[in-house]
C-alpha cells in the first residue's frame, strides 16, 4: 500500500510552472535557501515597518492624545485584531484567485504607500498641534487601512511562499521546511527587537517624526527585497476557491444525509482525485463519519470520462471529504490561540514599567516602557537557534520522530509556559505594590523571559501544525489561522479587560485596573488570566488526544484495505 499510496500523492512537485508563452512547460527549479533572505528580508522589514509605527502608540496615545489606558489599549486591541482579521481575507483572494507573489507584490506596495501618508504626515501633523491634545477621530483611524491591506496580504502569504521554495519530495526539502518554521519566527522577532529598541527610543527620546519616518524606510527596503528576487522563486498558481470544495461537501452531507454507508465506505464510496491537484492523496478516517454520505453514488449521479462528477454539487469524493475533514479537525485545536495569546501578550507590561525604576544601573539612561517587550523577544531568539540545533537533533535519536517531539506536544508545552508567567507576573506585580521605593523594572524581566520561550513553543508550533494540516492548496488560509487566532484574542482581551474594569470599579476591594496602578490589584487580574490559561491547557489536552493527524488512516482500515489490494494482486 506505501509504494501505492506513494505514487499516488501528488505535491507542487508535479504542477508546472507555465512559460511566457504560456503553452510551453518547464520544470520547477526549487532554490531552498537561497530565496530565503528575499521571501524572509520582505516579511522582516514588513514587521519593522509596522511594529516601528505600532508599538509605541500605547505611550503616543495616552501623552500625546491624553487618551486613558483602558481605551488606548481597547483602541490598540481593536486595531490589532482587524489588522489580523484581513489576513483570512487576503488569505483566500491569494489561494482563489491572484496566486501568492502577485498578493505579496500588491501587499507590500500598499504597506509602503500607507507608511508614507499616514505615519509621517498626518500624526506627526497632529502632534505639532496644540489642538491635538485631544483623541484620535474616526477618520484618522481608517487612515490606517492600507496598512491593514498590506498586513492581510503580507502576514499569511509569505510563510506559505517561503515554504513553496523547497522541494518537498527530498528529505533536504522535508528538513529545509521544518527549519523554515523555527528561522522564519526568529527572523521576525529580531526585527521586533529592533523596532522595540532603536524606533522606541528615537520616538521616546529624540523625534516622533524622525521615529515615524523610520518605519517608512524599511517598507521601502521590504518592497525592494521582494521584487529583486522575483525571478529566482517559485510560483505555485491558485487552483480556484478552495472553500467551494468545503461548502460542496457539507451541502452534498445534507442532501444525502438518509442514506446509509456501506460496510467498506472506503472501497465502495466515489473516489477521484483531480490529476493536478496540489494537495496529496489523503487515507480514509471514519471521524465525522456524516460527511461521508456525500460520496455514495446514487443513479442520479453521473461520472464524466475522465472519472470526476458530473455535478459537484450533487457527489463528492473520498479525497474533498478528507479534505474537509482537516479543516474541521484544525478548529477545535485553533480555539486554544485565544486565550494563548491573552497569557503570553501581557499589555499591561508598558504601564507597569512606566511606574516603576526604569534607569540601567547607576547611569542616566532610562530605558523607555514600551522596549521592555524586547525581554520577551531575547528569550525566543536565544531559544530558537538552541532548539533547533541541539535540542531537535537530540530528542530526534531519542523519539524517532523527525521533529524531535509532535508539533501538539510544542503546542501543549507553549500553552502550559503562559500558567508560570501569569503566576510570575502576579507575584512581581504583588512586590511591586508592597515596595516603599520605586520598584526596578528588572524585576518585569523574568515574566517577559516566560513569555518568549512560550512564543518558541506555541506561536512557531501554531504555524507548522497550521501548514502541515491544512490540505496543500489551503497553505494562505493555513498562515491566516494563526492571525485570525490573536485577533480574536485581541477582541476577547478587550473585552476582558472592559468587564473587569466596570466589574471591580465599585467593588469593596478596589478597582483592580484604575489609572494608577498603585491604587489597584493588577496581580488579581494576573491570577484571573492564570486560572483562564490552566482552563485553556487541559482542553488542549482533551482536543490533543482525540486530533488525528493528516494523512493518518484508521488502522483497521488500512489492514483491511492492504489485505483487499494483496487479494487483486494475487487474483490478477
Amino acid at each position: 500500500m506505501e509504494n501505492n499510496e506513494k505514487e499516488s500523492i501528488r505535491t507542487v512537485n508535479e504542477i508546472p510552472i507555465l512559460a511566457a508563452n504560456d503553452e510551453e512547460h518547464e520544470e520547477i527549479n526549487y532554490r531552498g535557501i537561497k530565496a530565503m533572505p528575499f521571501i524572509i528580508g520582505n516579511e522582516t522589514f514588513e514587521k519593522l515597518g509596522a511594529i516601528g509605527t505600532l508599538s509605541n502608540l500605547q505611550v503616543y496615545l495616552t501623552a500625546i492624545f491624553n487618551m486613558k489606558r483602558i481605551s488606548a489599549t481597547t483602541l490598540l486591541n481593536v486595531f490589532n485584531g482587524t489588522t489580523n482579521i484581513a489576513t483570512l481575507v487576503g488569505a483566500y483572494l491569494c489561494d482563489t484567485y491572484f496566486g501568492r507573489y502577485n498578493t505579496l507584490g500588491f501587499a507590500s506596495i500598499a504597506s509602503l504607500f500607507q507608511q508614507s501618508r499616514t505615519c509621517i504626515h498626518p500624526i506627526v501633523h497632529r502632534a505639532k498641534n496644540a489642538s491635538a491634545q485631544t483623541p484620535p477621530n474616526g477618520v484618522s483611524l481608517i487612515r490606517f487601512r492600507l496598512m491593514i491591506i498590506g498586513a492581510g496580504g503580507i502576514r499569511p502569504c509569505n510563510m506559505a511562499f517561503g515554504v513553496d521554495q523547497f522541494n518537498p519530495n527530498t528529505e533536504s526539502g522535508k528538513r529545509g521546511i521544518d527549519s523554515f518554521f523555527n528561522w522564519y519566527y526568529f527572523t521576525i522577532t529580531f526585527a521586533q527587537i529592533v523596532s522595540l529598541t532603536l524606533v522606541v527610543y528615537v520616538q521616546s527620546n529624540m523625534s516622533w517624526s524622525i521615529g515615524l519616518a523610520i518605519p517608512t524606510i524599511f517598507m521601502l527596503v521590504s518592497c525592494f527585497l521582494f521584487f529583486v528576487g522575483t525571478k529566482i522563486y517559485v510560483k505555485v498558481r491558485p487552483e480556484g476557491s478552495p472553500m467551494t470544495s468545503l461548502v460542496q461537501v457539507m451541502v452534498v452531507a445534507v442532501k444525502k444525509k438518509r442514506l446509509k454507508l456501506p460496510k467498506q465506505p472506503w472501497l465502495s464510496l466515489f473516489n477521484y482525485t483531480p490529476p493536478k491537484s496540489v494537495n496529496s492523496r489523503l487515507a480514509y478516517t471514519e471521524q465525522f463519519s456524516f460527511l461521508d454520505k456525500a460520496a455514495i453514488i446514487t443513479p442520479e449521479d453521473h461520472i464524466k470520462p475522465d472519472g470526476s462528477a458530473e455535478n459537484p454539487w450533487n457527489l463528492c469524493s473520498i479525497q474533498q471529504i478528507e479534505e474537509a475533514k482537516c479543516v474541521i479537525r484544525v478548529i477545535p485545536i485553533s480555539l486554544t490561540a485565544i486565550l494563548y495569546h491573552i497569557g503570553v501578550q501581557q499589555q499591561y507590561i508598558v504601564f507597569q514599567a512606566l511606574q516603576s525604576d526604569r534607569h540601567l544601573g547607576n547611569t542616566g539612561f532610562q530605558i523607555p516602557a514600551a522596549s521592555y517587550v524586547v525581554f520577551a523577544m531575547l528569550g525566543l531568539t536565544l531559544w530558537v537557534p538552541l532548539y533547533d540545533r541541539v535540542i531537535v537533533p537530540f530528542m530526534r535519536r531519542i523519539t524517532k520522530h523527525e521533529s524531535g517531539i509532535t508539533v501538539l506536544q510544542r503546542m501543549g508545552i507553549g500553552l502550559f509556559i503562559t500558567i508560570i508567567e501569569s503566576l510570575v507576573g502576579a507575584f512581581v506585580e504583588e512586590r511591586r505594590r508592597a515596595s516603599v521605593s520605586s520598584m526596578s523594572a528588572m524585576w518585569l524581566v523574568p515574566q517577559l523571559a516566560l513569555g518568549g520561550l512560550a512564543e518558541a513553543f506555541n506561536a512557531i508550533g501554531q504555524l507548522e501544525f497550521y501548514y502541515k494540516q491544512f490540505p496543500e492548496n489551503m497553505r494562505s488560509i493555513a498562515g491566516a489561522f494563526f492571525f485570525c487566532g490573536s485577533a480574536v484574542s485581541s477582541y476577547v482581551y478587550s473585552f476582558l479587560i472592559s468587564v473587569v474594569h466596570r466589574t471591580t470599579e465599585g467593588a469593596s476591594g478596589g478597582n483592580w485596573l484604575p489609572e494608577d496602578l498603585n491604587e489597584g490589584r493588577l496581580d488579581y487580574f494576573y491570577y484571573l488570566v492564570a486560572v483562564l490559561c490552566a482552563l485553556n491547557f487541559g482542553y488542549f489536552v482533551v482536543c490533543a488526544r482525540w486530533y488525528r493527524y493528516k494523512g493518518t488512516g484508521d488502522s483497521s482500515i488500512v489492514t483491511v484495505e492492504m489485505e483487499s489490494k494483496k487479494s487483486v494482486q494475487h487474483l490478477a
